[in-house]
């Protein structure tokens, strides 16, 4: 019987102040390795554009199923963003695009931390979720006998509009978070041996210390998330593969590994 072996634990990156350039070098790599890779990227983006028309689609009365996908795919999701990540990794260092390869890669993923952090979406988006319920209970819970969804003068009242704003603000706040636990957390566990917490971590700790340039790299995505999903959300097959290499090349820069050089000085 032989015995597994654990891959030696990658030691801990330092971490880099970033400023408004290394936003604009990370876009205009994410352009060149779509340019240099399409296939990879319209194959890996399709997973979330189908993902979301099927989950459109479904919603139109069949409640369980849309619930039921709805928790399954952010743990889904993020192994095609694992395939944009490896896809750069592989651009960078000059390795081949080989497809059999790029996709043992995300397969091998299954075994390691990508997981876990998709249990942590899914945890996170039932607490979302929740507290969304429950702040539309404090405000419209005397609308109980109103049809929300063809009365919608019901949200134009002083307790609507409140709701909305409440909702927008908690929404944001919730959802910046996840992003700082989650944008450098990824291309981490895909590029060194690290456990999942200590990346995750690693990676708020990095948006922490970063925080306007990373709130506007937020907003960038969120503009260019909203832009693309105009068409019948078939302009997200070019942004989401762009976004997600730009972010690989912006981990990169933000995180300094011991022994590598440092991105912004190469």
């Amino acid at each position: 019987m032989t015995d597994t072996v654990v891959p030696e634990a990658s030691p801990r990156p330092d971490i880099a102040i970033l400023d408004r350039s290394d936003l604009v070098y990370a876009l205009d790599m994410g352009w060149k390795d779509f340019r240099k890779a399409p296939f990879f990227g319209l194959v890996f983006s399709g997973v979330y554009v189908l993902g979301g028309l099927f989950l459109a689609f479904v919603s139109g009365g069949f409640v369980t199923q849309t619930v039921i996908l709805a928790l399954g795919f952010p743990l889904i999701a993020p192994f095609a963003a694992v395939g944009l990540y490896e896809t750069s990794r592989r651009i960078e260092e000059g390795r081949p695009l080989d497809l059999y390869q790029i996709f043992g890669v995300i397969w091998n993923e299954k075994d390691r931390q990508i997981p876990w952090v998709g249990a942590i979406i899914v945890i996170y988006f039932l607490f979302y979720s929740f507290l969304a319920h429950m702040i539309f209970a404090l405000f419209m819970g005397l609308s109980v006998m109103t049809n929300v969804t063809s009365s919608y003068e019901v949200f134009l009242t002083t307790n609507g509009l409140t709701m909305i704003g409440v909702e927008l603000a908690v929404g944001a706040v919730l959802g910046f978070i996840l992003f700082g636990l989650t944008v450098f957390s990824l291309p981490l566990l895909v590029d060194k041996e690290i456990d999942f917490m200590t990346a995750m971590l690693l990676s708020f700790e990095a948006v922490r210390e970063n925080a306007g340039v990373m709130l506007l790299w937020a907003m960038v995505i969120a503009i260019y998330i909203v832009l693309a999903m105009i068409p019948a959300f078939l302009g997200l097959l070019v942004a989401l593969p762009v976004l997600g290499h730009a972010t690989w090349h912006l981990y990169r820069r933000a995180l300094i590994h011991p022994g590598e050089e440092d991105k912004r000085t190469a």
